[in-house]
């Protein structure tokens, strides 16, 4: 069974690739703990945040935003201290920042999810990359989608971290075509 080289190394990272990445992901909530978890990643290897996932989970109480953005200094500090996490300081507030930002959409009642989807036109792109070398590391799509982020005020969302989301999101299929998740990635976007 052939799958994206990416995801060789280690067990964790082929069930990642075999069950989660690029199958479309519609819940707002967990939209916004893959994009956090996406920033998190920024300069390191998403198998780093792979692995230090569920801390993060834990650290951020579920990437509940309700919670999230009453974190004050304190909060932070601890954040800082926690070895199950990467202890960034720009990355926690960038969390931090997002939840904030998050609420405020809701608020005005525009759906985080809905926000999203339209930098695809609310269905996923299927594209049919024959090695990885040729996938590209962001598109006009996730400039646009890192451009209106950054306009409502979300950290940690460059194009790069953006096209990594769309891919992990199910936004766009990028899974090889030798891969063989890519026909049942493709035939799950409907």
């Amino acid at each position: 069974m052939e799958r994206c080289a990416w995801c060789e190394g280690f067990d964790a990272y082929r069930q990642y690739h075999d069950l989660e990445w690029g199958v479309p992901l519609r819940e707002p909530l967990a939209l916004y703990e893959l994009l956090m978890l996406e920033g998190a990643q920024a300069g390191l290897s998403w198998a780093t945040i792979l692995k230090k996932r569920d801390n993060y989970r834990r650290a951020f109480e579920g990437f509940d935003p309700e919670k999230i953005a009453r974190y004050d200094e304190r909060k932070v500090a601890q954040l800082l201290a926690d070895p199950g996490i990467v202890r960034n300081r720009a990355k926690v507030a960038a969390v931090v920042q997002n939840a904030r930002v998050y609420l405020e959409m809701r608020e005005r009642g525009q759906r985080f999810d809905t926000f999203l989807w339209d930098f695809v036109d609310g269905r996923a792109r299927q594209n049919a990359w024959s090695t990885r070398d040729t996938v590209p590391a962001s598109t006009a799509q996730s400039d646009a989608m890192s451009k209106a982020l950054k306009k409502l005020g979300f950290k940690f969302v460059g194009s790069t971290i953006c096209y990594a989301f769309m891919q992990s999101a199910g936004l766009v299929n990028d899974h090889v075509t030798t891969c063989f998740r890519h026909e049942q990635v493709r035939a799950l976007a409907g």
